[in-house]
């Protein structure tokens, strides 16, 4: 199951998350993974630029997959996702609150520069739709992660 990707169904999941609750797969904690979600959002942003991984011959293929209904795998780690980064916030609130101010100005800057591509390493630049896909994706396996959806 894909979440429903929009700031309201993402606030409401999040708000329900324990600072203290583990993941049922991985190591991340509650706000760890509200930050690496963020940090997601601003890599769709530009703010943060990350070198490309997949050689540009494999990018059809990472496209076929992103606009499948696979999930995302378990304990999939990537190089660009740091381990043990540590926290940019005191509180786990305050990491939600950057969240949806990230999600608002990939909202905005999508909608003020219509056609724009940013680059993601793995997929290559993608639109739009294809970074929303792509969040849908993260996001819904992050969730799982935590419980806050059903697979």
């Amino acid at each position: 199951m894909f979440i429903d990707p929009n700031i309201e169904f993402i606030l409401t999941a999040v708000s329900a998350l324990d600072p203290s609750q583990k993941p049922l797969w991985g190591e991340m904690s509650a706000q760890r993974m509200i930050e690496h979600l963020t940090d997601s959002i601003q890599v769709s942003n530009g703010k943060i630029e990350l070198e490309m991984v997949t050689p540009e011959d494999k990018l059809d293929r990472m496209i076929s997959f992103l606009e499948s209904d696979k999930p995302m795998a378990r304990n999939i780690e990537v190089p660009f996702a740091v381990k043990n980064v540590p926290l940019r916030h005191e509180e786990i609130e305050l990491a939600i609150d950057e969240l949806v101010e990230e999600w608002i100005d990939f909202e905005e800057l999508y909608a003020a520069e219509v056609g724009l591509k940013i680059p993601h390493p793995y997929y290559g630049p993608l639109d739009f739709q294809q970074w929303l896909r792509l969040h849908t994706k993260h996001f819904s396996h992050h969730f799982e992660q935590f419980g806050l959806i059903s697979a």
